[in-house]
């Protein structure tokens, strides 16, 4: 028996302080740290965000090593987000994974977010887990990014189509943000358009060449929209909020499938898989599910603990670093784009 890889991740991309211990490709433990201080002003302020994740990355680290039972002298490499992200989130997490590299004197292994997102269908909790077989192709769909991705191995990976401006993951919670809903607004959206009507308005449905999006227009039309239904009537929102978020969400998932059952048709893929923070979304979820059935396709969604910002995905891609001996000098820079 070959002896075991242990790799002690960690994600501080944005607000989530994050610590997993992974065996292998599995996940011994996967620790987050929520910081709720930004709801208050309605977004992520990076500063307070940098300042939580140096007050938060010693204890969540620690308890990931304590639940996955290892001590820092069995670890074979460290794992860190080196990028996108906010700067000096990235900066905490990095910072923290150098030193401890140096402090073991075992490998660090720098890991790009997106690519992270898209291997978190590679985990397995249990021997049953079932993985994507490739090639295939991934719809990546967070807050600050929306990407379709032709995968043909674990790291060869082909943006076919990607946003031209706002992300679907913004084009939620800004829409929350006319509806007067807090921050984070997305998971709301979802939440009041389960019970409401999908079809009680309409939306534009941009029209983009090849595979890419746009939803800024979206965002304006529902601002010109509300606007023009309050000023007939004060309370339009709070009367009709389900319907106003099914729609919402009906038209943001149409945008999204439109051009995946485009690139589905295009690459003759057999499985297609969903990643991110928005896929999480249950709207989102099933007509995936539905589309995939539709062609008679594989069809993989993450558990939703691998959707959301988390170091259990960072430490996966770091594994299958790890096995190809693709490592991070100290000296390498965090990059914010």
């Amino acid at each position: 028996m070959p002896k075991p890889i242990y790799i002690l991740a960690i994600e501080s991309s944005c607000d989530d302080t994050g610590a997993s211990v992974l065996e292998n490709d599995k996940v011994l433990s996967n620790i987050v740290a929520t910081q709720t201080i930004h709801e208050q002003y309605g977004g992520v302020v990076p500063e307070l965000a940098s300042r939580n994740h140096q007050q938060n990355i010693i204890p969540v680290v620690d308890v990931a090593l304590k639940k996955a039972n290892i001590n820092k002298a069995d670890l074979s490499a460290i794992a860190y987000t080196q990028g996108p992200g906010l700067s000096g989130s990235l900066l905490v997490g990095a910072s923290f994974a150098k030193g401890l590299s140096i402090g073991l004197n075992i490998p660090l292994i720098g890991v790009h977010h997106m690519q992270a997102h898209v291997l978190s269908h590679f985990i397995k909790l249990n021997d049953q887990d079932q993985v994507p077989k490739f090639p295939f192709l991934c719809l990546t769909v967070s807050g600050g990014h929306t990407q379709i991705v032709l995968l043909k191995n674990h790291f060869e990976h082909i943006i076919i189509g990607e946003t031209l401006d706002d992300a679907a993951g913004e084009a939620f919670d800004k829409s929350a943000k006319m509806l007067g809903l807090p921050y984070p607004g997305g998971p709301l959206i979802d939440k009041y358009a389960q019970m409401g009507n999908p079809l009680a308005y309409s939306f534009s449905i941009p029209q983009i060449q090849n595979y890419d999006y746009s939803f800024s227009g979206l965002k304006t039309g529902i601002l010109y929209f509300l606007q023009k239904e309050v000023a007939k009537d004060a309370d339009f929102i709070t009367k009709n909020l389900n319907d106003i978020c099914a729609s919402i969400q009906g038209t943001i998932v149409k945008i999204l499938l439109l051009k995946l059952k485009k690139a589905i048709v295009d690459t003759k893929v057999k499985s297609i898989a969903l990643a991110g923070g928005v896929s999480a979304n249950s709207g989102l979820r099933t007509a995936f599910e539905h589309l995939a059935k539709s062609k008679n396709l594989e069809a993989y969604i993450p558990p939703f603990e691998f959707c959301t910002d988390n170091a259990a995905m960072i430490g996966i891609s770091a594994y299958f670093k790890y096995l190809k001996g693709e490592f991070s000098e100290i000296n390498e820079n965090i990059f914010s784009r």
